[in-house]
């Protein structure tokens, strides 16, 4: 969600300066003046320069929200209050961005919206499980259980990505290695042999003389041929991105040999996981279904359970 500066006037008359998160500037200005301030002015926030694939997208880091989850469920087991819980957590947040929207969270909150519609009014930014779950634990009494559970969900699921990160490592390795000699010999071994060759003043066979061709022609494009591929895979990235490119996209994942089967059975794990959450927090089926369907990483397989 963006973000925006805002100059206000505080109902005790003081003029203060806040960086909020929102869907719109139409919908953060009934929001501020809904809590009494009076706004003087409302700017979206300096983005910085990003350059692609070497720039980070502003997000929360699934350790940082396991360990937000954590430390709000031994606040609430300790006694403390939920809106006091808050406030103390959002100030230990390093990441700014994850305190930006603690802070909306909060705020909401103190103001009597309900913690689930809270991070639910912050759009996909946050899982809607999560939302969900926190409804669930609202309306039964247990929210601290069921941020409990959602927080052994977290576990377990880093635990599995961790797995297929480490198993896929060495196989990424060896395609990197092999790629990068196939390029350092058609870039510069096999052109400097082909001056050799020429010495010899007789007529190469027709393989040999495709390979010199080649390299020599890979050698003389380089500049144009790593500019294209960094434009196609730019282009590739923003497609991908899209709800239509990262549905087919994952439809292909589940194709390839050892990644496809590795990725189906994480997808089932989420699913199956994330039903059990919502059914012991006291969700119905049927929303229960619903929301475990969107929960699992893979498009796909996501539209699968929803149809």
């Amino acid at each position: 969600m963006p973000e925006f500066v805002c100059r206000l006037g505080a109902p005790d008359g003081s003029v203060v300066e806040q960086r909020r998160v929102a869907a719109s500037l139409d919908s953060l200005r009934r929001e501020l003046e809904a809590e009494g301030f009076h706004v003087f002015s409302l700017s979206a926030a300096r983005s910085r320069f990003r350059l692609p694939f070497f720039s980070r997208s502003e997000k929360v880091s699934g350790q940082d929200f396991m360990l937000f989850n954590t430390q709000l469920m031994t606040l609430l087991h300790a006694g403390m209050p939920l809106a006091q819980s808050l406030d103390l957590l959002k100030d230990q947040q390093s990441n700014s961005h994850f305190r930006a929207l603690l802070e909306k969270v909060h705020q909401q909150v103190t103001t009597g919206l309900a913690l689930s519609d809270a991070f639910l009014s912050l759009g996909d930014t946050f899982p809607r499980l999560y939302s969900n779950s926190l409804r669930a634990g609202e309306r039964t009494g247990e929210l601290e259980q069921v941020i409990g559970r959602f927080v052994e969900y977290q576990r377990l699921v880093e635990t599995v990505r961790k797995k297929i990160i480490g198993a896929m490592t060495y196989p990424a390795v060896l395609v990197t290695l092999a790629v990068g000699l196939v390029i350092l010999l058609m870039t510069y071994v096999i052109p400097s042999f082909s001056d050799f060759y020429i010495q010899f003043q007789s007529e190469l066979p027709l393989p040999t003389r495709l390979v010199i061709g080649l390299a020599n022609t890979i050698r003389d494009n380089i500049v144009i041929m790593v500019a294209a591929a960094v434009v196609g895979a730019y282009a590739f990235r923003v497609w991908r991105s899209s709800p239509s490119g990262r549905l087919i996209t994952d439809r292909w994942r589940l194709r390839v040999p050892l990644v496809g089967g590795l990725s189906h059975l994480f997808s089932m794990s989420q699913f199956s996981r994330s039903l059990a959450i919502l059914l012991g927090g006291g969700t119905p089926m049927v929303p229960a279904l619903e929301t475990a369907s969107t929960s699992v990483s893979n498009s796909y397989i996501s539209e699968l359970f929803l149809s």
